[in-house]
């Protein structure tokens, strides 16, 4: 028997995580106790109040978010109290503040973005890798490195991976295939991502779905194939999603990934990245963990580690001690962001 309530004051608050928006509809999970509301540990569907599309704020998978809801909201049934699935009487009232945000892929409160590549088919452009790698150490999200389809070209996974290694990164080449390497990155998600929000992120076609769902098989995704002719994937995933470790994993790996929550994100091309609003080109440099030995250490003052005599990071490159397709990237960010000015660079959306 349902009893459904019809008070609709907002006469409950309470706080989640926002798993997922679509059109202005978005998905909410509960907090549990302490905050003992009609509906706590519940998941909900519901709309952002007004104010937010006036004052051009978006709500992002990720967020810390409060919610206000009336006794409408909801009916007592024999199993409990359901929230209406049309999210009737349901709003955002309000975000709480951002560790961080990103609007490719629309994140927020990210902690570690695992940056997938494929050894081959298609090419990986580091440059555009190296980008992303970038953007995430700025935003303080601890990248990680995956190189799918090693068994396509061992030889390259086995390179790419100590490029990665080298530079200071958590690294793993593995196979989709016949499934070798992929024990390694479920220890790595065991032992790191308690309390966590981590997102799979890469061009498409690379495998990404693929990995999620050979890593998580609960996790039905739907995977594309790669055309030979153009090296480019299908778009499979066209949101961003966060999933519960509980949901994901089995029992024991659940109960070890507390308040762990896995995204799997949309693939994006080098155009994309002209919608990220950049950091200055002076914070650049730091964004290049292999460079941190020797910043500091130059000749001049000021020195850009493009060109100049006497350059610490330049001599290390000549040294072999940090590899030339990093630095290469470094130069290829650096002109792109020498060349913004305060009034061409993209509007914030957060």
């Amino acid at each position: 028997m349902t009893q459904r309530c019809t008070n609709n004051h907002p006469t409950h608050h309470a706080t989640g995580i926002l798993l997922q928006g679509v059109g202005g509809r978005y998905t909410i999970r509960l907090d549990d106790a302490p905050t003992d509301t009609p509906l706590h540990g519940q998941t909900v569907h519901c709309r952002a109040k007004g104010s937010f599309r006036h004052n051009g704020i978006t709500p992002l998978p990720g967020d810390r978010v409060v919610i206000g809801y009336s006794d409408a909201s909801y009916s007592q049934r024999e199993g409990g109290i359901c929230p209406d699935p049309d999210g009737t009487d349901i709003r955002i009232e309000d975000i709480l503040p951002r560790r961080n945000a990103l609007i490719r892929p629309p994140m927020a409160n990210l902690d570690v973005l695992f940056i997938t590549f494929a050894a081959a088919a298609p090419t990986p452009i580091l440059s555009m890798i190296d980008k992303l790698i970038c953007i995430a150490e700025h935003n303080r999200i601890e990248p990680v490195i995956i190189i799918g389809k090693s068994e396509l070209d061992a030889a390259a996974a086995d390179a790419y991976a100590a490029l990665y290694r080298k530079a200071g990164f958590a690294t793993f080449a593995l196979s989709c295939y016949t499934g070798e390497g992929t024990d390694a990155v479920r220890a790595y998600i065991r032992a790191s991502l308690p309390g966590k929000i981590a997102a799979f992120a890469g061009a498409s076609g690379v495998g990404k779905s693929t990995l999620m769902n050979l890593l998580f098989p609960a996790l039905a995704q739907e995977t594309g194939d790669v055309s030979e002719k153009t090296e480019r994937g299908r778009h499979t995933t066209r949101k961003v999603t966060l999933f519960p470790a509980q949901m994901l994993l089995g029992d024991a790996d659940a109960t070890a990934l507390p308040d762990c929550y896995i995204a799997d994100t949309p693939g994006f091309s080098l155009l994309d990245f002209e919608r990220f609003d950049f950091f200055e080109k002076d914070d650049l440099p730091a964004t290049m963990r292999e460079f941190a030995p020797y910043l500091g250490q130059c000749r001049y003052k000021g020195c850009t580690h493009t060109k100049e005599e006497g350059c610490a990071v330049l001599d290390a490159v000549a040294r072999g001690e940090i590899a030339r397709s990093r630095h290469d990237s470094f130069l290829d960010i650096y002109n792109d962001l020498k060349d913004k000015r305060p009034w061409n660079k993209p509007p914030r959306r957060f």
